[in-house]
């Protein structure tokens, strides 16, 4: 299958967006800043993923880091105002990644540092090389994770880690991410593990995207909840599936006893 840009208006200046086989890699590519994210990448992050529906991967441009952080030059002479506003447009970004109706894949190559593991937090699953490293080092520098870190990381891994890593400011290699929780899969070289991300939600989109939307919402409402408010919000989105094509096709086709042919997003 061929791969063709699928940014065809838009001209972003710091990430690439591709397509192949119905599944978007989603590149950041500030390679010269180790990708970190500034309010450019932050903003243009912002503006793709307002309107993204696609199974995607999410990863960056190849050097040590997948992202380094958030941009330290910018952040080093903002106001408390400014760095409010810079806080919110993280975490809108995060938000808008985590509420992608289709599985997200963070690809992790390198250094996931600070805004970087907040980033690959916000996909459903990450894949990483036995290069990664992840971590939220900010109080190194006088600061806090303002990104989702103090909230997501505790859910990943438990609020004892949690907070051992927020404090102490401690990386953690790929395997030690592993075991705690935090990475899915270890890969020996880039291309393998992108190449397993293809695969992997390549497999996924064969099933129903409107029931996969709808495991991801149950899956995020019930996140924080005491446990009667989850299985309220996971009994809606069961109702829901109810409701969709998909849900009479393939009941249907279980009966028939042959593959069901579900509709495609």
């Amino acid at each position: 299958m061929s791969t063709v840009d699928i940014v065809d208006t838009v001209d972003y200046e710091t990430l690439d967006i591709r397509e192949t086989g119905g599944i978007v890699t989603l590149t950041i590519t500030r390679p010269s800043a180790r990708n970190a994210l500034s309010r450019r990448v932050l903003g243009e992050l912002r503006d793709f993923l307002g309107d993204a529906t696609k199974p995607m991967i999410l990863t960056a441009a190849p050097g040590p880091a997948f992202v380094a952080g958030a941009d330290i030059r910018e952040m080093a002479t903002m106001t408390p105002d400014e760095g409010e506003e810079f806080g919110r447009l993280g975490g809108a970004v995060m938000d808008l990644l985590e509420r992608v109706p289709a599985p997200v894949v963070a690809c992790v190559d390198g250094y996931a540092l600070g805004g970087g593991c907040e980033l690959a937090m916000a996909a459903d699953f990450v894949y990483a090389t036995r290069k990664a490293r992840f971590g939220q080092p900010e109080v190194l520098l006088g600061l806090i994770p303002g990104f989702g870190g103090c909230v997501r990381l505790q859910r990943l891994v438990g609020p004892g880690r949690a907070r051992e890593l927020i404090y102490s400011g401690r990386q953690v290699d790929a395997v030690e991410a592993d075991r705690i929780g935090l990475v899915n899969r270890i890969f020996d070289s880039r291309e393998e593990m992108l190449a397993a991300a293809h695969v992997t939600l390549a497999g996924i989109a064969a099933n129903s995207s409107s029931a996969v939307a709808l495991c991801k919402t149950a899956i995020n409402t019930a996140r924080g909840q005491e446990i009667h408010k989850g299985l309220d919000g996971e009994l809606a989105a069961f109702r829901t599936a109810f409701t969709t094509p998909d849900m009479r096709e393939g009941t249907a086709a279980f009966l028939a006893k042959r593959e069901p042919k579900f509709q495609r997003a």
